[in-house]
């Protein structure tokens, strides 16, 4: 019960990151609004780490790893902060959700893990759900659409470099890793895009560093008590919170069309999760 508590929290949590971020386009660079959220989220990850967690941070053997898998996240975060300064975040959040479909579409490739017609089929399903919620062709199509799918691809390879680094390094330096690692290649970009904020954006900017931070501790709590695979369904979850934000906030409510995409997507991840889940039993 704790685990399905701390995920649950943690789908809260990450969502009114998304939406400040949402907010904050409207005057401030994409990339400036991903750099807050790197920037404060180091700033408060790292002490905590080194007073409460130091005799886990021993360093990596996997540093190529780690560099990768925090580059793949930044850009995830860059895909998907830009798209929801243009579309709703329930259409976005919807197109990202291929992540898990992208996992099980490669994982075969590049974790040598065996996928049956079952699962392969699940991820065409869901695959022709994230058309439905695009609908080319029916409607204008336009970049911040892609740059929410390229957030779900991005994401998915995020998740496969996870999993190789879970059999080496230790969570808690994996999660400081890639926010370091993150927040220096997105600082280089600042001379470029920065503009000054005012002193409420800069503690909206900090909100979003305390939020993702606060987010993934719950999600290393609730992985604390159990599998990845049990608790990948609850992450859901997360649409509900979005879709109450994006309607609160910004007057945003997805049509339908976008709710069967979603619906189809969702099924589609939870059957994978369900049949990993009963695969990973057998062994």
């Amino acid at each position: 019960m704790k685990a399905i508590v701390f995920n649950l929290l943690a789908w809260v949590m990450l969502p009114i990151m998304d939406g400040i971020a949402k907010y904050l386009s409207a005057d401030l660079p994409v990339l400036q609004i991903t750099w807050g959220r790197y920037f404060f989220t180091v700033v408060f990850t790292l002490p905590v780490m080194f007073f409460l967690f130091r005799k886990n941070l021993v360093w990596t053997s996997e540093p190529k790893l780690q560099i990768l898998r925090g580059l793949l996240l930044l850009i995830a975060n860059v895909c998907f902060f830009y798209s929801i300064s243009i579309i709703s975040l329930a259409k976005a959040l919807t197109l990202a959700f291929i992540a898990p479909l992208v996992v099980t579409a490669f994982s075969p490739i590049l974790l040598g893990e065996k996928v049956g017609y079952k699962r392969w089929l699940a991820v065409i399903i869901g695959f022709l759900g994230s058309l439905l919620v695009i609908r080319p062709g029916f409607v204008e199509i336009n970049l911040a659409s892609f740059a929410a799918l390229g957030t779900g691809i991005m994401y998915g390879f995020y998740l496969i470099i996870t999993r190789k680094l879970s059999k080496s390094d230790n969570p808690l330096l994996t999660l400081l890793l890639t926010g370091v690692v993150g927040a220096i290649i997105i600082s280089l970009t600042m001379p470029f895009v920065w503009v000054a904020p005012t002193l409420n954006q800069w503690s909206l900017l900090g909100a979003i560093g305390v939020f993702a931070c606060v987010g993934h501790f719950f999600l290393i709590l609730s992985l604390k008590y159990a599998d990845a695979s049990k608790l990948a369904p609850f992450s859901y979850f997360e649409i509900i919170t979005n879709i109450i934000i994006g309607y609160y906030f910004f007057s945003d409510f997805p049509d339908n069309w976008t709710f069967l995409g979603l619906f189809i997507i969702v099924f589609s991840g939870i059957y994978i999760a369900r049949r990993e889940a009963y695969h990973n039993s057998k062994f």
